[in-house]
């Protein structure tokens, strides 16, 4: 058996195989069972198809339903692939392009044949009766090997212009695949192109674990100046449990919807005339309000000094940054004067006449940190800003608070020196802690490694991701109780950086605090100390944050807590209701005793019936409910209604007054 390969498998097994062998022969050599389970592996750590017949000595992990990330993955892969032999099965003469798997799913982007309108949700129904057909035939899924020229020839005879297109580009010397479903001569065979891997047959798909949930115009290529094209949604799971648990998560993430509870509760709103930029209502100003008092008393107990920067900067320092070259697209950029508009030429050529209003506050706190001679006696510093900063986002891209193009961050940068950087970035991290806990999060910390494109040097790089780990551990959360894990290519083009991944009551998570550590703006904006020993030194820049943005986490916060925030941060924390007329003064007694405790409340004595306005303030998320009758007043007590609870409590006034004050003052000050 001299010519047979050494299939090494994780137990530490190995089995000898034949020429010709593939992973579905060693599945089915160690048992049925495994044979039926196994849809896919891992050949010396490249994911392959079972049926890819092995080259030479390799070691194999078998991928089943329990490795639920990679199984996910190739399910999702599959159902594109379905769903577009649906779509042409039904409606022949459609054209298909992509279709990738996504985080919950799947979509793929078709062009309607010339005889029929675009497709629409009116489609989704029979689209997803034919892939459960298809799903049902349990069709083998072939990968074949093509030459360039044949995959020309093959989209171009079958009206496949796109494809065709795509193909043409094609490297010649490059391994191209296809995937056949179906027998090769059988009049159902399909084909798509595609890199694999793929599942042994569509029947490994559950024909009820996949839901289509809308279409949307798309353009070929991402291009407006082309063809406009169709793209269907769809959720994809391994089994109709996950689905079903998909769904539900997806309803009740349409009942949490910042956007709709924002209305609700007269928070905010958006309209067209500054687009990606939020009108802040009072209520949702209150906040604002709290959560910038709230983390200025988390800064001026962490030793930051806090500072105000320009808006708008002439553009040469961001050119010297690095962010002209690199973010420019992303930026507001100003010309110095007023251009002629009968002028057809270019209005300025190069950025020494532009000014730029900022993406970020880094490069003005280093400005700030030039001024005057720093020693090391001083360090480290630590400059804070509620920062306003602008971001070109694309149109497509905004959504509610959650992505804008005016933010303002809860922005800081730490300058030390090279020895003080763990010290500080664990500092840090203890820091984060508290706040996250403070509003109820748990969360995951990541760490983002060097991408391709970078400044800096490889040692500077090692340097900055190894204190990272360093800072963590020191903390004690590098570990699985924090979800720690690295995330190579990740990083800024100037730093390593901290994540810091929120998991809210829906199991969603949100990528919010961020430190990272850096020398190469230090190095491009010229920053220095003076060292012990007389000579010039540059300090480490550390950049965080802990809410990212207010806006964002304003946002997230609404869908985590469903619009029910704690009671130190409810806009209105208490209204005082009255159910006759006649103890309306009563009512402005107990207001009185609610506002001289600092608590945050309003009045209604409108000729409503009482159940009318406990819907009502319930609706508005009020916490606390006082409800007044003549009895109350004449008794000086309080029916207290509390927020999500069924049955009120009957307490005295002063009862009432120190439950409400109690619960509503911030966690730090509690």
């Amino acid at each position: 058996m001299s010519n047979h390969f050494k299939i090494s498998l994780p137990d530490g097994s190995v089995r000898e195989m034949a020429p010709g062998s593939t992973p579905a022969d060693v599945a089915a050599e160690i048992g049925p069972g495994l044979a039926k389970a196994a849809l896919a592996a891992r050949v010396n750590g490249e994911l392959r198809d079972l049926t890819r017949p092995f080259e030479g000595d390799a070691e194999l992990a078998l991928v089943t339903s329990r490795d639920e990330a990679e199984a996910l993955e190739l399910a999702r892969h599959d159902y594109a692939h379905v769903l577009a032999e649906a779509v042409q099965a039904l409606w022949p003469g459609t054209q298909i392009t992509f279709g990738p798997a996504t985080d919950d799913g799947f979509y793929y982007d078709v062009k309607a044949p010339e005889s029929r309108a675009p497709f629409s949700m009116d489609d989704l129904p029979a689209i997803e009766e034919k892939m459960r057909e298809i799903i049902r035939a349990d069709k083998v899924l072939t990968r074949e090997v093509w030459t360039r020229q044949q995959l020309i020839d093959k989209w171009q005879a079958d009206g496949e212009t796109f494809k065709a297109e795509w193909a043409k580009e094609l490297p010649e010397g490059e391994e191209l695949t296809v995937y056949r479903s179906g027998p090769k001569d059988s009049e159902d065979s399909w084909l798509d192109m595609c890199r694999g891997p793929h599942l042994p047959s569509t029947g490994k798909l559950d024909p009820d674990a996949f839901k289509l949930m809308r279409v949307a115009g798309a353009y070929w290529r991402g291009d407006q100046k082309n063809a406009q094209l169709t793209r269907i949604y769809g959720t994809g799971w391994l089994t109709k449990k996950q689905l079903n648990a998909h769904l539900t998560r997806l309803e009740e993430a349409a009942k949490r919807d910042h956007r709709k509870l924002g209305r609700e509760m007269d928070l905010f709103h958006l309209q067209e005339e500054a687009h990606g930029s939020v009108f802040w209502h009072p209520k949702g100003y209150r906040i604002w309000r709290e959560l910038e008092a709230y983390m200025r008393r988390k800064m001026d107990g962490g030793g930051y000094r806090e500072i105000k920067t320009p808006q708008v900067m002439d553009a040469r320092q961001w050119e010297q940054s690095g962010h002209w070259g690199k973010y420019r697209e992303n930026m507001f950029v100003i010309p110095d004067e007023v251009p002629n508009t009968e002028d057809e030429g270019p209005i300025v050529s190069d950025a020494a006449e532009w000014m730029a209003l900022k993406p970020m506050n880094c490069p003005a706190h280093v400005l700030v940190f030039k001024q005057g001679i720093t020693s090391y006696r001083d360090l480290p510093i630590r400059l804070g800003e509620m920062g306003c900063c602008h971001r070109n986002e694309p149109h497509g891209a905004l959504h509610g608070l959650m992505r804008v193009r005016q933010f303002t961050q809860d922005d800081a940068h730490i300058f030390c020196t090279e020895n003080q950087v763990v010290d500080e970035v664990r500092q840090f991290c203890e820091l984060a802690d508290r706040v996250y806990r403070d509003f109820g999060f748990t969360y995951h910390v990541k760490l983002a490694l060097r991408p391709e494109k970078r400044f800096g040097s490889d040692e500077m790089w090692d340097k900055a991701e190894q204190e990272l780990r360093d800072a963590v551990a020191a903390a004690g959360m590098a570990n699985d109780d924090y979800g720690w894990e690295e995330l190579p290519g990740e990083g800024a083009f100037y730093a390593p950086k901290l994540e810091w991944h929120l998991t809210d009551a829906i199991g969603r998570t949100w990528q919010v605090g961020t430190i990272q550590s850096d020398r190469v703006l230090p190095e491009r904006l010229d920053a220095s100390y003076i060292g012990e020993d007389g000579g010039r030194h540059r300090p480490v820049m550390l950049h965080r944050a802990i809410f990212g943005s207010y806006e964002r986490f304003i946002g997230i916060l609404i869908e985590h807590f469903a619009g029910r925030l704690p009671a130190w941060l409810a806009p209105v924390q208490a209204v005082v209701a009255t159910i006759v007329s006649d103890a309306d003064p009563y009512g402005e007694q107990v207001m009185a005793k609610l506002k001289a405790a600092g608590i945050r409340c309003e009045s209604d004595y409108r000729n409503e019936k009482i159940n009318y306005k406990v819907r009502e303030h319930s609706l508005a998320k009020v916490p606390y409910l006082l409800v007044l009758g003549m009895r109350e007043a004449e008794e000086g007590k309080v029916a207290l209604r509390i927020l999500g609870e069924k049955d009120q409590q009957v307490l005295t006034l002063d009862e009432a007054v120190a439950l409400i004050a109690g619960a509503s003052s911030p966690p730090d000050l509690a």
